[in-house]
């Protein structure tokens, strides 16, 4: 099965932000500064998404939300000002 995260984070150091953009990149689509839409992930692959990032952050001063979004909920996102709509060709929810 196929799933569709977004990732907000707040990290207040510059090193580490960029060492969890450098993995959120390789997972998904930059959208904001601090937002990353992961589309196409596996289970497997968003569990290792996570570990990944908690060995970059400071546990007691940054923090990262991970949502699930349904494929009903992916379509219904609407947005404003500059970007794309969220991809959504390339992953189905079972």
């Amino acid at each position: 099965m196929r799933l569709f995260f977004l990732v907000c984070f707040d990290i207040s150091d510059d090193k580490k932000r960029y060492r969890a953009v450098k993995v959120l990149k390789a997972y998904g689509v930059r959208v904001q500064k601090s937002v990353f839409e992961c589309p196409n992930l596996t289970e497997h692959r968003f569990v290792r998404m996570k570990e990944q990032l908690d060995a970059v952050i400071d546990h007691s001063t940054d923090t990262f939300r991970f949502y699930f979004l349904c494929r009903e909920c992916v379509a219904r996102t609407e947005f404003s000002g500059i970007g794309e709509p969220p991809v959504t060709v390339s992953y189905r929810i079972i």
